[in-house]
C-alpha cells in the first residue's frame, strides 16, 4: 500500500523529469504530438549523462529503483504533452496527445559504463538484481512475436492489474484491493470491466556474451531478455546488441511438488544493435602515420615491405610464404560488387588448407581467429549442421531460432578445422552461407532468411596419402561445388626434403636456445598482433581499390588461358575463378596500402590461384606451399615472374 508521502514524492519525481523534457527534448516531443497514428508506441530516448547533469538525486533514485521510477517517466512524457499542445497554431490541427510514449535510458557516455554496472554475462549476480543494468552479447535465439494482457479493469474501487513478467504472461484476479484510504478496503470480490484489457507486443530472446571476451576453458553464458512494444522485432539472431534494463528473476508457479527456481532474465528498457561497430578498433592518429611512413620507407622495394607484414603472420611458423600471403590477402578481403539489380557478388574471401597432420594448419587458424575482431573456432568432429548455420530448439513450449557458428560470425571470421570430419550433409547446408552469404531457414515452421558475411577458414587432413595425379576432390573426399567456393586452396605436402628440414630445425631450436635472445634484426622485423588487427582493419575501411586496364587485361587473359586449358580443374575454373581474382587483386592492393590495382596485384593474385591448383597453366614449376619460403630480393623475384607471366599472356592476346 502506498501512502500519501509517497504519492507526494511521486508526483514531484514527474514534475522534476517533465521539466527535463521540456528543457532537452521538446523537438522530440513535437514530432511525437505530430506524429498521425495515436496508436503506436513512441519510444524517447534520454541520456542518463543529461539526467545527472540535470537533477543527481533523481538520476540515482532512477539507478537505484529503476522498476519504480520509469513508468513515472513515461507519466511525465504523456503530461509534458499538454505543455506542448497549449500552443495549437504552432503545431497545426493534427496534433494529438499520444499515450504510447515509452522513455528509454541510454547509458553510454555515463558513469553506468563502469563494470560493476555493465558487467559481462557471466558475470551477474544477486547484487545486480533491481538496478539499472547493461549487458552486452550476442543474440543466439529469438523467438516469436506475441501479444500479451498488460492492462486489466476490475471493479471494487475500479483499479488496474498487471501481468507478472517474472512469473507468467497472463493477468491473475486480484486477491486484495490496492485502496490508498485511510482505511484498508476489506473487499473480497473483483469483477472484470468489460472491454476494459490492453495488449501490448511481447518477444523474448537470449543473448550470449562474445566468445573473444572470454579465456581458454571458459563456456559463453547466456540469459534471456523480455522486449516489449517498440522493442520488439529490432534484432534478430546474430546481431550484437546492447541492452539496458532492469535484473529480475523468472520462476514458475504452475509446478506442482517441484522446487521453484529463480532464473535470472532481463526486462529491456532500451536495444541498441551494434551490428555496424563489431569491427571497429580504435586506431590512433600515430599509429595511421606509423602504417604511411612504413610504405614511404618501402617506396622503392614495395614488396620486401609487403614481407616485413608477413612475416609478423604466425611468426612461430618457419617459412610458409605461400600460406602467410594467403591468410593476408582472406582476412583483408576484396570489395563488395552490388549490380543495378540488386545482385551482391561478396568481397568476402574462403581459404581452405589441405595438408599432412604436423603441417602447421591449426596454427594459422588460431591466429588468424586473433586478427580477427570478431571469429568462431569450431571443429567439424564437433559441429553439425545446425551448429553450423541455425538450429531450431523448443522452449517453454515453442519453437526458436538458435544461432549456429557462422551466423555468430557475421561480419568477421569462421576457423572451421578437420573440415573433411564433416558430414557430407552437413558440408552441403554451408554452400549458400559461403556464397551468398545467406543462410535460407525453413524449421518447425520457422521460415526466414540470416545473414553470414562470413569469411570461412578451413582446414583439412587428406584422405589417405595424397596422390598429386588424382583430383582435388579426391584426395580430400570434398566435392567440387564445395571446393569452387574456397579462393585458394593450398596443399601442405610433407614430402622428405632434407635441405629444408635442416633449416627449420635450425629455425625451431634457435627460437628455444640462447640464439632465440640475440636474433634482435628477426624480432624488429615482426608485426605485433595489435599492429596487423588494426592494419587490417584500417585498410577494409579505407580503401576500396578499382581495377586499372592494365589489371584488367592480365586478369581476363589469364582467365582466357585457364578456360582453354586443358588440365584445369573444370570445378576450378568457372566463373568463380574469375571473381576469386578479382577479390585477390583488391585484397592485395589493400594490403600494399593502394587504392588501385595495378599489375603487380593482378599477378600476385594469378600466383596465389597457381598455388591452388596442382598443375600449373602459366608458371613451369609452383612448388609445395608447406617449403615456400621468404626471398632476400622479393622486388626481383616478382620481376622475373612478371616477365615469365605476360609473355604467357601475350600468346592469347595474340590469338585473339
Amino acid at each position: 500500500m502506498t501512502g500519501p508521502n509517497d504519492v507526494e514524492d511521486e508526483q514531484q519525481q514527474i514534475g522534476t523529469f517533465a521539466r527535463f523534457l521540456i528543457s532537452h527534448h521538446a523537438p522530440l516531443l513535437r514530432s511525437i504530438v505530430l506524429s498521425p497514428d495515436p496508436n503506436l508506441h513512441y519510444p524517447l530516448l534520454v541520456d542518463f549523462a543529461e539526467l545527472l547533469d540535470f537533477d543527481p538525486s533523481l538520476a540515482h533514485i532512477l539507478f537505484s529503483r529503476p522498476s519504480h521510477l520509469l513508468p513515472l517517466f513515461d507519466e511525465a512524457a504523456r503530461r509534458c504533452q499538454d505543455v506542448i499542445l497549449e500552443n495549437p497554431d504552432d503545431l497545426g490541427h493534427k496534433a494529438s496527445k499520444k499515450y504510447h510514449v515509452h522513455v528509454r535510458i541510454n547509458v553510454g557516455g555515463s558513469p553506468l559504463e563502469s563494470p560493476e554496472t555493465f558487467p559481462s554475462i557471466g558475470r551477474i549476480r544477486v547484487k545486480h538484481r533491481g538496478i539499472l543494468l547493461t549487458l552486452k552479447g550476442t543474440v543466439i535465439r529469438s523467438g516469436a512475436i506475441k501479444m500479451i494482457e498488460w492492462e486489466q479493469l476490475y471493479e471494487c474501487r475500479r483499479f488496474k492489474v498487471h501481468p507478472e513478467l517474472e512469473a507468467g504472461k497472463s493477468i491473475k484476479p486480484p486477491t486484495s484491493c490496492p485502496s490508498r484510504g485511510s482505511k484498508t478496503c476489506e473487499g473480497t470480490y473483483f469483477a472484470p470491466i468489460e472491454d476494459s484489457k490492453v495488449c501490448h507486443d511481447y518477444q523474448e530472446i537470449k543473448i550470449q556474451e562474445s566468445t573473444q571476451l572470454l579465456g581458454v576453458g571458459s563456456i559463453p553464458r547466456s540469459i534471456p531478455v523480455i522486449l516489449m512494444n517498440d522493442l520488439v522485432d529490432m534484432v534478430k539472431a546474430g546481431d550484437d546488441v546492447i541492452i539496458t534494463g532492469v535484473l529480475s528473476a523468472k520462476w514458475s508457479s504452475d509446478l506442482k511438488d517441484v522446487r521453484c527456481d529463480l532464473d535470472p532474465i532481463l526486462i529491456a528498457n532500451y536495444v541498441r544493435r551494434t551490428n555496424q561497430l563489431k569491427s571497429e578498433i580504435g586506431i590512433p592518429d600515430d599509429v595511421i602515420k606509423k602504417f604511411e611512413q612504413f610504405w614511404l620507407h618501402y617506396k622503392t622495394a614495395p614488396l620486401r615491405g609487403r614481407n616485413a607484414f608477413l612475416q609478423g603472420i604466425c611468426p612461430q611458423v618457419f617459412g610458409l610464404f605461400t600460406v602467410k600471403l594467403a591468410v593476408a590477402l582472406t582476412l583483408i578481403g576484396g570489395v563488395q560488387h552490388v549490380d543495378a539489380s540488386g545482385t551482391k557478388i561478396r568481397g568476402e574471401s574462403h581459404l581452405l588448407l589441405v595438408g599432412d597432420p604436423g603441417t602447421g594448419k591449426s596454427q594459422f587458424l588460431k591466429f588468424a581467429a586473433k586478427l580477427s575482431n570478431r571469429s568462431v573456432i569450431t571443429t567439424g568432429l564437433g559441429s553439425t549442421s545446425a551448429g553450423l548455420t541455425v538450429t531450431a530448439v523448443k522452449d517453454g513450449g515453442e519453437w526458436m531460432l538458435e544461432a549456429g557458428a557462422l551466423v555468430l560470425a557475421d561480419g568477421g571470421l569462421c576457423c572451421i578445422d578437420e573440415f573433411d570430419s564433416m558430414r557430407e550433409h552437413d558440408r552441403a547446408t554451408i554452400h549458400e552461407a559461403m556464397e551468398q552469404q545467406t543462410i535460407s531457414v525453413a524449421k518447425a515452421g520457422l521460415v526466414t532468411t540470416l545473414s553470414t558475411r562470413t569469411i570461412v577458414f578451413g582446414a583439412t587432413n587428406p584422405k589417405g596419402q595424397y596422390d598429386p595425379n588424382r583430383a582435388l576432390s579426391v584426395n580430400t573426399t570434398l566435392s567440387g561445388p564445395l571446393l569452387s567456393r574456397f579462393d585458394i586452396v593450398l596443399v601442405l605436402l610433407d614430402t622428405k626434403n632434407p635441405e629444408w628440414d635442416a633449416i627449420v630445425s635450425s629455425h625451431i631450436l634457435a627460437m628455444n636456445g640462447e640464439q632465440g635472445s640475440k636474433n634482435d634484426e628477426f624480432i624488429d622485423n615482426i608485426w605485433s598482433v595489435v599492429m596487423l588487427r588494426r592494419y587490417i582493419h584500417y585498410v577494409k575501411k579505407h580503401f576500396k581499390p578499382v581495377l586499372t586496364k592494365e589489371s584488367e587485361r592480365v586478369i581476363s587473359s589469364y582467365y582466357q588461358l585457364q578456360r582453354r586449358s586443358a588440365i584445369h580443374n573444370a570445378a576450378r575454373t568457372t566463373v568463380r575463378m574469375l571473381e576469386s581474382l578479382i577479390r585477390l587483386a583488391q585484397a592485395h592492393a589493400r594490403l600494399m596500402f593502394r587504392n588501385e590495382v595495378t599489375q603487380l596485384d593482378s599477378i600476385a593474385a594469378i600466383l596465389c590461384i597457381e598455388s591452388s591448383m596442382t598443375t600449373s597453366a602459366i608458371v613451369d614449376s609452383v612448388g609445395n606451399a608447406l617449403h615456400s619460403n621468404f626471398t632476400d630480393n622479393p622486388d626481383e623475384e616478382y620481376a622475373k615472374q612478371e616477365k615469365l607471366i605476360l609473355e604467357k599472356l601475350q600468346v592469347i592476346e595474340e590469338f585473339q
